[in-house]
């Protein structure tokens, strides 16, 4: 292992802006960067071909799937993840927590761990710290998050401070079982705490306070955003939280991904995004354009011989038409589906490579600006 893996380099600023490398034993992550989301070992109709050609440099998994499918014993046999789905590069794997509480049957949540049945077939499990973070260690991941209690976006105080109680207290028990793996030699990840306290600025600020007295970590997620809370305040929750963040440590904004979130969570100091507004907006037919949202089914485009986006470098723009993607949607063809999920994915990782050289370049808010500006005027033409 090289003496740099699980550093965090800070390259440069600009106001809250940071422009860093996470250095990583699979591979160095320059930030800011969008991560694709793979819930099931795959994003979905993409190849890791396709997501090493549009720039990818680490993706997400999700241990709660994974975990009740194929499961961690196919997953030991296997080699773990990297190998089962043909990726070399680093993998951030979730707790598996926020798939519980909003997608499985939720039987119990007490201090121990979660009881739940399974959406898939109703077959019952206990969800623990400890059980979190083996599951991702049989996965192999070089970043595994801590469990946590997320609570919904319009959460009371009451709910917001119970999970914050308990997300502190499994974070402990989530350190000391990662230590042990340590010690006994299983090579385990990065572990990420996650800050939560719903919309409470109050409660984030403790909820940081105690998480970093718990120990020294390698980086820390804010979770419990974009859950349902208007905008304003997700980015009323970041302003609270960033002059209270260590600058040394990677910042995760877990589960935000459109672009215009992007660039206002950039500018509040975050460094990492993770989504799946771009694979499901694009198998929805909808692109992510410079200028904004585009609906590729629209009448308008039947005849429209440009790209989706002319500064887009992928595959699909470069390739293909606007007026061959809606035959494409209108004909219910996969190719449609596979060809925008690239695409809006490119467009992610190519913007947060734009906000990081406009860090470097000290022109950070001017370009922000201009970029918003541009994208939230809607004004995307017809190329004919």
């Amino acid at each position: 292992m090289n003496e740099h893996d699980g550093t965090f380099e800070i390259e440069g600023t600009d106001g809250r802006a940071r422009a860093g490398r996470l250095h990583l034993a699979r591979g160095d992550v320059p930030t800011p960067c969008f991560m694709p989301v793979g819930t099931q070992g795959t994003v979905k109709s993409l190849t890791p071909e396709d997501l090493d050609a549009v720039g990818s440099r680490i993706i997400l998994a999700n241990t709660y799937h994974l975990y009740l499918r194929p499961g961690t014993e196919v997953m030991s046999e296997m080699g773990g993840l990297h190998r089962f789905m043909h990726w070399e590069r680093p993998i951030l794997t979730d707790s598996g927590g926020f798939q519980v509480f909003s997608l499985a049957r939720i039987n119990r949540v007490e201090d121990e761990g979660v009881t739940f049945q399974s959406h898939i077939d109703g077959s019952r499990h206990l969800l623990t710290p400890e059980r979190a973070v083996e599951i991702q260690e049989v996965l192999g991941s070089d970043i595994m998050m801590a469990l946590d209690e997320c609570p919904p976006g319009q959460a009371d105080r009451t709910a917001a401070r119970e999970a914050l109680d308990r997300t502190i207290l499994w974070l402990e028990r989530c350190r000391v079982r990662h230590a042990e793996l340590d010690e006994a030699g299983s090579g385990p990840g990065l572990l990420f705490p996650i800050v939560q306290g719903a919309s409470f600025g109050d409660l984030r600020i403790e909820s940081l306070q105690r998480t970093l007295a718990l120990g020294d970590w390698p980086g820390i997620g804010i979770g419990g955003l974009s859950v349902g809370e208007p905008k304003r305040v997700t980015l009323e929750m970041l302003d609270v939280l960033e002059p209270e963040m260590p600058p040394s440590l990677p910042r995760y904004l877990m589960g935000v991904g459109y672009p215009e979130d992007l660039v206002e969570a950039v500018r509040r100091g975050v460094d990492m995004f993770d989504c799946v507004a771009p694979t499901r907006n694009g198998r929805n037919g909808t692109a992510f354009t410079r200028n904004g949202r585009l609906n590729v089914k629209r009448a308008g485009l039947a005849r429209d011989p440009g790209p989706l986006d002319r500064e887009c470098r992928c595959e699909c723009c470069r390739n293909y038409t606007r007026a061959y993607l809606r035959h494409l949607f209108v004909a219910d063809e996969l190719l449609g589906l596979r060809l925008l999920s690239l695409h809006n994915l490119a467009f992610l990782i190519d913007l947060a490579g734009e906000a990081r050289e406009a860090v470097l370049a000290g022109e950070f808010d001017s370009w922000a600006d201009a970029w918003l500006e541009r994208y939230r005027s809607g004004d995307v033409k017809l190329s004919g």
